[in-house]
């Protein structure tokens, strides 16, 4: 998945559309992320994990590329392209993390694991800037880290498995991706459209070195529900889900954004259970339910910690000690 400031270039609208339409697609991208993990693992399981990324972000980039040509975006240029490909570096290590991961777990972990992101980087981003958030919302972070441990556990208490730790890995540099990301490019004036393109391209160039000869051999025996695993994830995870949330994040609250995009662990669970028939104790559940509720009281406690420094007033100058004059 990908996450974005709201600061790119995508042109304007002269009438705000219905905020139940509005509403409506931002949960559609959450909930083509929150599915997005089972696809993944049936798309890893079939051709392996480089083939399986490599295609979903050859597929992305290239229908990306012609929405660029057809809004006549431009590629970002100079320090500009530095960043995104930088930017693209990160992203493809986010990916790689999260597929591998969910290859060795459930797609119903992988789903609510990934969430603790939402956690982790207000933290490195109040870190960054030097000002840091209230003590409840570090008690709700130890929710969600009891949460996980409640999650991983099956029949009982045990140490989370490779793959849990491989998603841990990718929620945690995807933290570092976003607050990167933010701080790289603020003040920057190239599309968005532009900058995302740049990162899919480095996604795609890395992931297809990894894959090799295997490919072509990958795409030869893809079934036809390995492709519309291929095209759910390049198309409908990739593109769509960026294209609709930088559209609707223009055309609604940045909070009210946040909450409908929150939902995303809770549709992977529905789709882990329902479609995949992923087996989840009461303890697990117990444990979704507690990376859920806390991930969602951390995000309102940061949401209005940032809202009363947006308000507060600058501080005054302290007084100088008189200079005696001769």
């Amino acid at each position: 998945m990908f996450f974005i400031e709201a600061s790119g270039s995508v042109g304007s609208v002269p009438r705000r559309p219905p905020a139940a339409s509005v509403d409506l697609l931002l949960l559609a991208v959450a909930a083509v992320w929150g599915a997005s993990f089972l696809a993944a693992k049936d798309l890893a399981a079939e051709v392996g994990v480089p083939a399986a990324v490599a295609l979903r972000f050859l597929v992305a980039a290239a229908a990306l590329a012609l929405i660029c040509l057809a809004r006549r975006e431009r590629l970002p240029r100079g320090r500009g392209l530095v960043v995104a490909a930088v930017l693209g570096c990160s992203q493809a290590a986010v990916i790689g993390l999260e597929t591998w991961g969910v290859h060795l777990t459930s797609a119903t972990n992988a789903g609510l694991l990934i969430s603790l992101a939402l956690v982790a980087t207000p933290v490195l981003e109040c870190a960054a800037a030097r000002s840091w958030l209230p003590r409840a919302y570090f008690v709700a972070v130890v929710a969600a880290v009891a949460g996980v441990a409640l999650l991983v556990s099956d029949d009982g208490f045990r140490a989370p498995g490779p793959g849990d730790l491989l998603v841990l890995a990718a929620a945690l540099v995807r933290a570092v991706h976003v607050t990167a990301s933010g701080r790289l490019s603020r003040g920057r004036a190239d599309g968005a459209l532009g900058v995302v393109l740049v990162q899919m391209g480095v996604c795609a160039t890395a992931f297809c070195a990894l894959a090799g000869s295997a490919l072509p051999a990958a795409v030869a025996r893809l079934d036809p529900a390995g492709w519309a695993d291929v095209l759910f994830l390049g198309l409908l995870c990739s593109v769509f889900a960026f294209v609709v949330q930088l559209w609707a994040v223009r055309r609604t609250s940045a909070t009210r954004a946040s909450v409908l995009m929150g939902t995303e662990p809770v549709w992977a669970l529905a789709v882990g259970v329902v479609v995949a028939g992923e087996a989840i104790g009461p303890t697990g559940l117990a444990g979704a339910a507690v990376i859920v509720v806390a991930g969602a009281v951390a995000q309102a406690i940061e949401r209005r910690h940032r809202a009363a420094v947006l308000v507060r007033p600058p501080a005054q100058p302290r007084p100088q000690p008189a200079v005696l004059q001769e």
